[in-house]
């Protein structure tokens, strides 16, 4: 047995010093941010996403593909303004991070966002006997966890640290400043179970390719691999499924957060295939929402990069 390849081990080890240096480059920019109004660095923001757009050549070309692929019908013009779009949404998300335990309180929530068909929702968090909360990269997805914890609900957000341990510390501690609690998603397997058991709910951000061994469901006209666990979390437990997003308003910190569906478990009861089913609906709402404003999706995500196998191909 071979110790891994030369790729697979340079992955594995970092630079500790160029992480390092890379957090306190970070920290600096906080500093400096802090110096501007919100509506000053939302601005600041939308310029970078548009050069990120002009000389990420990859991630622009991967953003193009993704978009004509998922609205064939759409003219290169409005495939363009959407990418670039999505770019400076992905630009003011980072902003929208450092900023949110700044300015959002429990006493002046209203002043940055709102909720739409969110009351069901809201008795059911109430009621403690647990929930699954799936949401998307889209726009600002990290003020919703956010603001749950703020209202005292108990919810446990699986996330995917960051490569560099410093700047995952610091960012997590940001997210977790309100009351979630941010649990790694390498690992959470053995911990969802017992979570869901206190009638606590787990969040997720269900929208990344899940590799050859996820379930294959329809995702903007195509197949697109989608991780079991959440389905099999829901049907093994019983509990209900809530799909939602926040949605910016023009380029101000200001969020519409909406619930487009709530999934039963009476509602698989009776399928040939409960795990498919629950899958591809929470997906179809994902895409739903999705649909509302295309411009605030991260496209450049590799979110149709495993096929099924009746396709045999890969997606680069």
């Amino acid at each position: 047995m071979n110790g891994g390849s030369p790729k697979q081990k340079s992955k594995r080890q970092r630079n500790t010093a160029a992480d390092w240096l890379g957090y306190m480059l970070l920290r600096i920019a906080v500093v400096f941010f802090s110096l501007f109004s919100i509506e000053t660095n939302l601005r600041f923001a939308c310029f970078l996403g548009r050069m990120l757009w002009r000389f990420y050549h990859r991630g622009r070309l991967r953003a193009i593909e993704n978009l004509r692929a998922s609205f064939p019908e759409k003219d290169d013009a409005w495939i363009i303004q959407t990418g670039k779009r999505s770019f400076e949404h992905l630009a003011m998300l980072a902003v929208d991070v450092l900023y949110t335990p700044r300015l959002v309180r429990k006493s002046n929530w209203r002043l940055y966002s709102r909720f739409k068909n969110a009351e069901r929702a809201k008795w059911m968090l109430q009621e403690g006997k647990g929930l699954i909360l799936i949401t998307a990269h889209y726009s600002n997805f990290e003020i919703m966890g956010y603001m749950m914890g703020l209202f005292g609900f108990n919810i446990y957000s699986v996330a995917r640290p960051l490569d560099n341990k410093f700047i995952s510390r610091y960012i997590y501690g940001v997210r977790q400043q309100a009351g979630q609690t941010i649990i790694d998603k390498k690992g959470a397997a053995e911990m969802m179970g017992k979570i869901v058991s206190s009638g606590a709910s787990l969040g997720f951000i269900a929208d990344q390719d899940a590799g050859r061994k996820g379930i294959f469901v329809d995702f903007f006209g195509r197949k697109a691999s989608t991780y079991k666990s959440i389905g099999l979390l829901a049907i093994t437990y019983n509990l209900p499924i809530v799909v939602g997003c926040s949605r910016r308003v023009d380029n101000r910190f200001f969020f519409e957060i909406e619930i487009n569906r709530i999934i039963l478990p009476g509602e698989w009861k009776d399928k040939d295939d409960p795990l498919l089913w629950v899958t591809a609906e929470y997906t179809k709402a994902i895409e739903q929402f999705i649909r509302e404003d295309p411009a605030q999706y991260w496209w450049l995500h590799r979110r149709w990069r495993h096929r099924p196998k009746e396709e045999q191909t890969t997606i680069a």
